[in-house]
């Protein structure tokens, strides 16, 4: 009988396929699960802005002193004409959500809601953003030491995830969710497989094998040159070239202890980051190469190349459309640069949609594949 406890197994304890079974149990429900989260979300932070609204106090978008302010686009706002407006978003939300989780409309409806779910979901999470997540990302290791050694000073994570910068995580929760509803949503109303996205009338010309990589080798090279305008001004500094900066700025850099070192650090981030996206046109990609010893020659689970790459990919187009807003002519080496990070999200995640097209098997709801 499948699932059982073998004999020879410890109680209490399943098999690995079983654990296995129950993970993969769990993530199926997604295309409803989605829906739910989404609709709870928009009800809450509905309520919020409601609150903000009548005069409450924490509102996320005020102007406040910069050791605490956020890159968002709404920034500095004042609450009284941004709050009513994200209340009545939030409600429709909790309208749309509701007919999308009964499969309710056709035509234009159909249309209307699909409109509302995608562009609740990039603006939720690509838009309003800044770089926050991408910073985290980039100083998750540097976060670490901190949290349980106290380096590098005396203060505390409220230094770094602050209110502002909190609120800005939840909004992005809040746009994969919706994302995620919409999507659910759309494929149910267009008759295809709500999981893989399969058509009942088989497979369309863009998912041939061969079209598939040439699309990914494409993408992928864009993706890397997008990074070298990043690598190369940083290790320039760190060289002394004063690359699209001022003198003073690079004498400013130079006389503050690791404020160059840093920048040098995230060049190479940078360029480690193009050299592990050959991964998702590389055989090296799909089996595991002879320098990961502990598994040579084993085939790798698509998703541990999918999901890190995509929450790279997503964490990279609100910090390149931060960059934009503040980009200055005079000192263009400071975000120029930065701005090719909304290039770089896009395609990187265009890259591992194709990865993920050409690696899924077979489809367990409808069989395809």
């Amino acid at each position: 009988m499948p699932n059982t406890v073998t004999e020879t197994q410890p109680r209490g304890e399943t098999s690995p396929q079983a654990a296995a079974d129950r993970r993969r149990r769990w993530w199926s429900g997604w295309p409803v699960r989605s829906g739910y989260l989404a609709i709870v979300w928009s009800a809450l932070y509905g309520a919020a802005a409601l609150y903000w609204a009548l005069g409450g106090d924490g509102y996320p978008f005020e102007r406040v002193h910069e050791d605490r302010s956020s890159g968002s686009i709404l920034e500095p706002s004042r609450a009284e004409l941004v709050a009513p407006v994200l209340a009545l978003f939030c409600a429709l939300g909790v309208v749309a959500g509701v007919l999308m989780l009964k499969n309710l409309g056709t035509g234009r409806v159909r249309m209307a809601l699909l409109a509302y779910g995608w562009a609740a979901g990039i603006a939720l999470a690509l838009l309003i953003n800044d770089y926050s997540l991408l910073g985290l990302l980039a100083f998750s290791p540097a976060l670490l030491v901190f949290v349980f050694t106290g380096v590098p000073g005396p203060q505390d994570m409220g230094d770094i995830l602050y209110w502002h910068r909190g609120n800005l995580m939840i909004l992005f929760v809040g746009g994969l969710l919706w994302v995620a509803a919409t999507l659910a949503y759309q494929r149910r109303t267009n008759g295809q497989c709500v999981y893989c996205g399969r058509s009942p009338h088989g497979p369309g010309r863009w998912t041939d094998a061969v079209r598939l990589r040439t699309w990914g080798r494409r993408t992928v090279w864009l993706a890397v040159l997008s990074t070298l305008p990043y690598d190369i001004t940083r290790i320039a500094w760190y060289f002394g070239w004063p690359l699209g900066i001022t003198d003073e700025f690079l004498k400013e850099m130079q006389d503050t202890p690791g404020m160059l070192e840093m920048g040098l650090a995230l060049g190479a981030m940078s360029t480690l980051g193009s050299l592990l996206m050959h991964g998702l046109i590389a055989r090296w990609g799909e089996v595991w190469p002879c320098w990961v010893w502990w598994k040579k020659g084993r085939t790798i689970h698509p998703a541990t190349a999918v999901v890190p790459a995509g929450i790279v990919a997503v964490a990279l187009v609100p910090g390149g459309l931060m960059a934009v807003r503040g980009f200055e002519a005079a000192s263009w080496g400071i975000t120029g640069p930065a701005i090719l990070w909304a290039v770089w999200g896009v395609a990187l995640g265009a890259a591992t949609y194709l990865y993920h097209l050409r690696r899924r098997g077979v489809c367990r709801s409808c069989g395809q594949g």
